[in-house]
């Protein structure tokens, strides 16, 4: 299939909702139209006609050797669709066309009061689609005006940030000639589109939103009318489905291509009571403490019911982890989209705003459920276990008829919360989130089957979720259960391992400090930050050895050598390597910080900058545990402070709160009941 263009405001990643799923199932061709993304910026209207688009597009069919397509559209881009169909009939297998928007004799009094190149009196509403506006007014006003109309949807933010950020990766001037262009403006000869709509042989479908306030979606029923093909209607979508409804769209194109283009398939069905009771678990990938709670939850469900096949549907570096427990991995697991890989590329030097890493990863999440979402459909599974599978619960919610199993969800934080230099932007986008999260529960609470929350309520921080929005602990209280923390291993039979300390090089005189940075990269700076402070750290501690544990994702291999220190990679069983040390170093996450409680060793963390989780809801948890002491990385950049924190825990009484022992027992019993 061939994902056309659209109008030069916009690149082709404007289809990056599509691409993933799409591209497991088919071969699929895109390109940024001329005026756009990295394509060329031809000067003057008279490049930018129907024309002159379709022709790209047969160009580039040739180049892919490409020599029939399904044609996929957005607002302009069926305009250029139809061009090719009726010209190149022999090229195209199908239209599939989404909220078509040009060329068409459908009017809007209220768009079209103000011709586009008229000079306005006023330059608000409609009157701001206008290439004087465009080149000698407010650019940046017409954006934002243009695209909140076009994502008419609440909770549009991302949506209307990603378009305004393409949208100026060309100039006002190119924009005008585009426009000209398609509107036969400035010298360009606009060819009627309606005789040539008529001309189109192939099958059609035609998708608009009924809250469409760029186009009503009369020119949709218009276009289906004059192709005779058929009309999906979307109420209450805006302009720009195929990313605010991606799901719904991604099933609309591959249910449209098998129309068109039908495959032979063979398929076997179990009867209902010969099927074995099946649980699909999903582990979040960062880090790997999920992981290892998983684990402790999913041996304890198959205590209390000995029958239960687990299945994961998991990436690295859970895999590896599963793999080495004899776990069953899904194999369409191999098409999740890594969300490791962008954690890693989103920070800086300990640096991992946390909450605009998982906004600017809206592509992998729809991806990943797409992915989820096959896997369920014919995999007959009795319950799905989410351990903040923040993608599977979102678009679940969006589309609750997907749901056909009982659906558990876990998580340890609730609330995102803004960093104090986010400022007033940041607060009212978190807050904007938040709302989305509490309506959905609102709406739609039948689609958790169990939210189960792993801690005590009072580890919930106590703030609210944003102006107007509830208290974040009142609220989880009363929408979830409570399991107690899980920590995977039973502390109290975790003894310290000489022969662990041995093979570490750790002498019975000797302290051991284990640094360890957890499953992902983003800790390799807090690793060569201690390893500066070795000298200052001898020199406070002189008998302490230092071991540090690199994790999967980082090479041991790549850390300068330092006398005295070893270096380990992977442990699988990290907790181990816990129970042998006598101090800590290691960033803000939860589950190794709640390790170190639980076997009760002083440590020394350093959140993440800009980690809303490990700066709010990880360092609440740890004051009611009284447990570790909190360092600024800002502060662990000095050797002297680093060093004297890590000697002040050496002598530190532990006096912290019990952690309990058996979480993955609690959580268990909340879940057995769905199975």
């Amino acid at each position: 299939m061939l994902l056309m263009p659209t109008w030069s405001i916009l690149p082709s990643r404007f289809w990056k909702a599509q691409v993933g799923y799409l591209a497991r199932h088919y071969r699929v061709v895109t390109f940024d139209g001329r005026g756009s993304g990295g394509s060329d910026r031809p000067v003057g209207a008279a490049a930018y006609t129907n024309e002159e688009y379709a022709a790209d597009t047969i160009a580039v069919m040739d180049a892919t050797g490409t020599g029939s397509a399904v044609l996929v559209s957005l607002s302009c881009g069926a305009a250029w669709s139809v061009h090719v169909a009726a010209h190149h009939a022999d090229r195209v297998l199908g239209l599939f066309a989404i909220a078509p928007s040009c060329g068409l004799n459908v009017t809007q009094p209220a768009r079209d009061a103000v011709l586009w190149d008229d000079r306005p009196q006023a330059a608000d509403g409609w009157a701001r689609y206008n290439k004087h506006v465009w080149l000698e007014g407010d650019y940046e006003g017409f954006l934002r005006f243009f695209f909140s109309a076009m994502f008419s949807e609440p909770h549009s933010t991302k949506q209307i940030e990603d378009c305004i950020e393409w949208a100026h990766e060309i100039t006002p001037a190119t924009l005008v000639d585009s426009t000209a262009g398609r509107l036969g403006c400035d010298g360009a000869v606009c060819v009627p589109l309606e005789p040539l709509c008529r001309m189109v042989v192939c099958p059609v479908t035609v998708v608009h939103g009924t809250d469409d306030r760029v186009r009503t979606h009369a020119v949709g029923e218009r276009l289906a009318e004059l192709t005779g093909g058929s009309l999906v209607l979307l109420e209450g979508v805006g302009h720009g489905p195929q990313a605010r409804e991606p799901v719904r769209i991604n099933h609309l194109i591959s249910a449209f291509v098998e129309r068109v283009v039908p495959r032979r398939t063979r398929t076997t069905w179990v009867r209902a009571a010969q099927r074995p009771r099946k649980a699909l678990y999903l582990s979040s990938p960062i880090g790997l403490g999920h992981a290892r709670r998983d684990i402790a939850i999913a041996d304890q469900l198959r205590l209390l019911r000995p029958d239960l096949q687990v299945d994961w549907l998991a990436q690295d570096p859970v895999t590896r982890l599963l793999r080495h427990r004899g776990e069953s991995v899904h194999p369409a697991s191999a098409w999740l989209a890594n969300e490791s890989a962008h954690v890693e590329h989103e920070s800086g030097e300990h640096d991992l705003h946390a909450f605009q890493a998982i906004r600017r990863m809206d592509e992998i999440l729809v991806n990943n459920f797409m992915v989820f979402a096959d896997v369920v459909r014919d995999g007959g599974y009795d319950v799905v276990v989410g351990d903040e599978a923040w993608d599977v619960d979102y678009f679940l919610h969006e589309n609750p008829e997907l749901k056909t199993f009982a659906f558990a969800w876990m998580t340890d934080f609730v609330g995102w919360l803004p960093m104090p230099d986010g400022g007033a932007a940041e607060a009212a986008l978190t807050a904007d989130y938040n709302a989305e999260m509490i309506e959905q529960r609102t709406r739609f609470s039948r689609v958790r089957d169990r939210s189960v929350f792993v801690g005590d309520p009072a580890d919930v921080v106590d703030r609210d979720f944003g102006p107007g929005l509830p208290g974040i602990r009142e609220w989880t209280m009363e929408h979830y259960d409570f399991s107690g923390y899980v920590t995977g291993f039973d502390p109290p039979s975790v003894e310290r391992s000489d022969d662990l300390r041995r093979e570490l090089g750790v002498t019975p005189q000797q302290r051991l400090c284990l640094v360890t940075v957890g499953g992902s990269s983003v800790g390799t700076s807090l690793l060569h930050t201690v390893l500066r402070a070795v000298p200052a750290i001898r020199r406070l501690v002189p008998d302490l050895e230092i071991v540090l544990v690199t994790g999967p994702r980082i090479d041991a291999a790549s850390l300068p050598t330092v006398p005295g220190v070893h270096v380990v990679g992977y442990v699988p069983d990290l907790y181990r390597h816990l129970a042998a040390c006598d101090v800590a170093v290691v960033q803000g996450g939860l589950t190794t910080c709640m390790e170190l409680t639980a076997l009760r060793k002083p440590f020394v963390y350093v959140p993440l900058r800009h980690h809303f989780e490990q700066t709010f809801h990880v360092r609440h948890r740890l004051d009611r545990y009284e447990a570790g002491r909190c360092l600024d990385y800002e502060d662990a950049l000095d050797p002297d402070k680093l060093a004297d924190a890590i000697a002040k825990e050496c002598t530190r009484e532990v006096t912290y709160r019990q952690v309990q022992s058996d979480g993955a027992a609690c959580a268990a019993a909340l879940l057995t009941d769905l199975l």
